[in-house]
């Protein structure tokens, strides 16, 4: 095995996202300290750095839905931090009839939760038929005008 195997099995894996061959995403996260997990906010901060800096445009208005699971508390918190990286890159946020969480610490605890999973199948629905809506509007309706990108902070 060579000492490039590891970063050409992840580089392979991350390849179909940088392609546009997805039309929506779901990112999935289980609750750390009320938060979302590092390894979620390590992909999301280096994909979409990479994007925005790269004028890549792949998460340009594709829809996406951020799901959390947590043993008890920090899903809603989570969400709000997950939700602030699709804002960021003008991806419309498809939401549910309730906030895109389960509970348990385990998958059979998880699956328990009928709550949760009725929220979920709901998500998928709505991520269905916004994706429908959006293939049958982009053949009537043009994008929307891009205003240029302009750097700068708060005190100028």
């Amino acid at each position: 095995m060579s000492a490039l195997s590891p970063l050409i099995s992840i580089l392979s894996c991350l390849y179909p996202l940088y392609t546009d061959v997805y039309d929506g995403f779901v990112f999935g996260t289980p609750v750390h300290w009320a938060g979302a997990a590092g390894a979620i906010t390590s992909f999301l901060d280096r994909a979409f750095y990479a994007d925005l800096n790269g004028g890549g445009r792949r998460f340009y208005l594709k829809p996406v839905a951020a799901i959390m699971s947590a043993r008890r508390a920090g899903t809603t918190a989570t969400w709000d931090q997950l939700n602030k990286y699709f804002g960021l890159m003008q991806m419309p946020i498809i939401t549910s009839r309730y906030w895109n969480m389960m509970h348990g610490t385990t998958p059979q605890e998880v699956m328990q939760d009928r709550e949760g999973l009725a929220t979920l199948r709901t998500l998928g629905h709505n991520m269905a038929y916004y994706l429908k809506c959006k293939e049958v509007g982009s053949k009537l309706v043009p994008l929307p005008p891009e205003e240029p990108w302009e750097m700068t902070n708060f005190i100028r």
